[in-house]
């Protein structure tokens, strides 16, 4: 049996929804089930357990009988660490982690802690799979308000290019490697869409679904975490992402791989399919 952390999140949901297609017999695990409530689209072979990565006592009853843990959370460090020892104590064989281009000596402190995380994997000798997407595109959404009240977005990004990667394609990434877990077992794959994209070219798409020209404003970091807190992001969160954008500024995310294509046999999903899909959002 699989069992589908962060259930209920863009990559989590996709993956039970594919797992559900495919009627494998899987654990999703939610902390709130009134957020699947509604999933009537769910096989039977889905089973719904509630539990709390701060509760190592509801960790250890949900991953109880699995075999394979798709790993999939905010990826704080205590909390998956958690789920990891809660796996070791229950038997578990292989985890599939989904992660981020995680160095223990980055400046952001995202990946910092995944790095933590992975170390405590390996440190425990679970046998594991690496999935390490590119930015998500699902990330733009959150330019959707501002898109809609100014026609425009601010970013510090400048021209970097990033290999953006929707979280439904990382989702069926997990799926496919969670569905025959020895054939990538011990394996790393560097998940992206098909295109490097900037964000010039995010306001171009945009200007072109919407009908009318989206503008994007440069921000040197500074300003843009200066603003991100104004908007009411934590200070540490603003910190965070500046330092981010920064990176992507000096082309830290300029990278593309054919790892969705190889793992699921089917071309990951476009900048334009994506903004065509969420066009409504940023109306």
């Amino acid at each position: 049996m699989i069992l589908v952390t962060g259930a209920t999140g863009t990559v989590g949901s996709e993956a039970v929804r594919l797992l559900s297609a495919g009627h494998q017999p899987t654990r999703a695990l939610v902390r709130d089930p009134s957020r699947v409530a509604h999933r009537d689209d769910l096989a039977d072979e889905i089973e719904i357990v509630i539990g709390d990565f701060d509760r190592p006592d509801t960790l250890d009853v949900a991953l109880d009988g699995i075999d394979t843990v798709i790993l999939v959370s905010p990826a704080v460090p205590a909390q998956e660490i958690a789920v990891i020892d809660s796996a070791v104590r229950q038997g578990v064989t292989h985890v599939v982690k989904i992660t981020s281009k995680a160095s223990a000596d980055s400046p952001v402190d995202r990946r910092r802690g995944q790095a933590r995380i992975e170390a405590h994997l390996a440190a425990t000798g679970l046998t594991s799979t690496l999935l390490r997407p590119n930015a998500y595109l699902q990330n733009l959404l959150a330019l959707a308000p501002v898109v809609q009240q100014t026609r425009g977005f601010a970013m510090s990004a400048g021209e970097g290019q990033v290999g953006m990667v929707d979280g439904r394609d990382v989702a069926a990434a997990a799926t496919a490697v969670a569905t025959s877990p020895d054939a990538h077992a011990g394996r790393t794959y560097w998940l992206t869409g098909p295109d490097l994209i900037t964000y010039t070219d995010v306001a171009k798409e945009l200007s072109a679904t919407l009908g009318h020209a989206i503008e994007y404003r440069r921000l040197r970091p500074d300003e843009h975490r200066a603003a991100m807190i104004r908007a009411g992001v934590p200070e540490a969160v603003a910190t965070s992402n500046a330092q981010a954008f920064g990176l992507i500024a000096d082309g830290d995310a300029a990278w593309l791989t054919s790892d969705v294509a190889t793992l699921t046999g089917i071309a990951p999903r476009s900048l334009r399919t994506f903004i065509t899909e969420h066009a409504a959002a940023f109306a």
